[in-house]
């Protein structure tokens, strides 16, 4: 029996301690004032930055298509696929073609004996000037006729107009296909250069930005890097299905390989400056995305804590969007034991 009232002292004894609440580091200063140091909200002037998100295109892109309809002989490159000047990109068959332009040359030589014809008997005096004129009109048409169809002919086979690649193949070997329908969906550049990324933005941005104002590019495919561009173009009309104005960043030459449609986050500096604080990365407190939190000091040892939006990091500082209008100075020590009931000691 005595063994059983032992135990049962332990058992509680263990209860009781299991419950005792944790002692934190911030209750060890729960009754005392907490050192940290304050110092002044810095300004630095800097060019207005503009940021926004887009796609990388390239500076012209088009449809190739055969001037004449027809049956496709051969397509030649397919869809990813880089060209040069000049190269042969697709064929029709020309069987047709070349029917029609026999046609068109038989009938040439028929007006021409009709002309002669015509001319000899004008000149005897048999026939009338009005045979004799009908008879140059038709030989002039004719000529003409074979004149058009050989220009046709030239378009049963597609060439590359400048280097470039193949977005998307619209159209394959052996398919009958109407005059002018696309057979190849096309950007033009090289490898290297030509590339750009078209923004969308507010009527307020577009106007704040001018042609040839520098950008910084970053594209997801290369986290490490930040490609440089300049504005190319400013669109004149707003987009009808975004409802934003188009702003085209053109890059500077690079060596990265790129591709249609990769997703850039894009800063363009414009022609105007702000003026915005800057504090240690000490000072920060709950930073979430752009959202953070600061101390202020108030009446002597207390401090009132401030929302703030961040503009941008970089190795040194933290540059702040707003938030600090009215503050001149901050905590940088210490902040993770703080609340706004804390009592302060502010170290020299």
């Amino acid at each position: 029996m005595k063994k059983l009232i032992i135990i049962a002292i332990v058992s509680s004894t263990v209860v009781i301690t299991s419950c005792h609440p944790k002692t934190t580091d911030t209750a060890l200063f729960a009754n005392q004032a907490i050192p940290v140091k304050v110092i002044s909200i810095q300004q630095q002037q800097s060019s207005h930055q503009i940021i926004a998100t887009g796609l990388l295109s390239t500076d012209q892109d088009a449809k190739y298509a055969f001037k004449i309809g027809g049956v496709i002989e051969n397509v030649l490159i397919e869809e990813g696929q880089y060209f040069k000047k000049g190269q042969l990109l697709a064929t029709l068959k020309t069987t047709e073609i070349e029917s029609q332009l026999q046609q068109a040359k038989l009938a040439t030589e028929k007006a021409e004996r009709d002309y002669n014809r015509a001319k000899n008997l004008y000149q005897d005096s048999v026939a009338t000037l009005e045979q004799y004129q009908n008879a140059k009109t038709g030989l002039e048409v004719t000529k003409r006729t074979v004149d058009l169809v050989q220009f046709n002919k030239q378009y049963t086979a597609i060439y590359a107009q400048a280097d470039g690649f193949v977005t998307k193949k619209l159209a394959n070997k052996g398919e009958v296909i109407a005059a002018g329908f696309p057979v190849f969906a096309i950007n033009e550049t090289n490898v290297q250069n030509g590339w750009v990324v078209k923004i969308g933005i507010t009527d307020a941005e577009w106007a704040a930005i001018a042609e040839g104002n520098q950008a910084s590019i970053h594209l997801d495919a290369y986290p490490n890097e930040i490609l440089q561009g300049t504005v190319s173009k400013k669109y004149l009309a707003a987009d009808l299905a975004s409802g934003t104005f188009v702003v085209e960043i053109k890059l500077n030459n690079t060596n990265k390989k790129l591709a249609l449609g990769m997703y850039a986050q894009v800063s363009v500096a414009t022609n105007g400056t702000s003026s915005n604080a800057i504090i240690p990365y000490d000072a920060l407190v709950e930073a979430n995305g752009d959202d953070a939190f600061v101390f202020t000091p108030i009446e002597g040892n207390k401090i009132k804590r401030v929302p703030i939006k961040i503009a941008a990091f970089n190795q040194q500082y933290v540059t702040v969007k707003s938030g600090l209008e009215n503050v001149s100075s901050i905590v940088v020590a210490n902040t993770a034991f703080l609340n706004e009931n804390t009592i302060i000691n502010i170290q020299k």
